[in-house]
């Protein structure tokens, strides 16, 4: 018994939703978003409350369960509120700058690192060591924020790099002096 894709979800107000087969359609005051769903799970609503069915209580039906309702979810949440994901840019050196819709990364190598924004998706960059990925798509925001951080992954003995922002870089010691 999946608890989360038992959960209704409340259809909040000024958020418009259409179920056609297996797509379904969000429309809300930041925009528009649309995913087709498994065939299995079916989406039901009725007074502006969502419930996802399953068939039967085979290990496949129940693991799409709880992702069905969590990723219809997050189509609302994204279309009200919006996702962001915060990262840190740590080093001598090493900086980060928008110029247009383009994010210019300093990270020490001979040539800056220029990433232009996939669609849907914003940069914020409230200093020279801070970047926010903004967007209505928690998976696009995320799968962003992701790229930007392989440009240059922190180290694990100086902890230069690009980390997220809530994230914890385990250190390591250096080489042990001579006695």
């Amino acid at each position: 018994m999946s608890r989360i894709g038992n959960k209704p979800i409340t259809v909040p107000e000024g958020v418009e939703v259409k179920i056609d087969g297996q797509n379904i359609t969000v429309k809300g005051p930041k925009g528009t978003l649309s995913k087709e769903f498994h065939k299995n799970m079916k989406v039901n609503l009725e007074n502006n409350v969502i419930t996802v069915v399953r068939p039967n209580d085979e290990p496949e039906n129940k693991s799409l369960h709880g992702l069905t309702r969590t990723l219809i979810n997050n189509m609302i949440e994204g279309t009200v509120k919006g996702f962001e994901r915060k990262l840190e840019v740590n080093g001598v050196g090493y900086r980060a700058q928008k110029q247009g819709t383009k994010l210019v990364l300093t990270l020490g190598y001979s040539h800056p690192v220029e990433m232009e924004a996939p669609e849907g998706i914003t940069f914020d960059v409230p200093s020279q060591s801070e970047i926010i990925v903004k967007g209505m798509d928690k998976e696009v925001v995320g799968q962003t924020a992701a790229v930007i951080r392989t440009k240059r992954p922190p180290e694990v003995y100086r902890g230069k790099g690009i980390k997220y922002a809530e994230e914890v870089i385990r250190r390591k010691e250096g080489k042990a002096g001579k006695k």
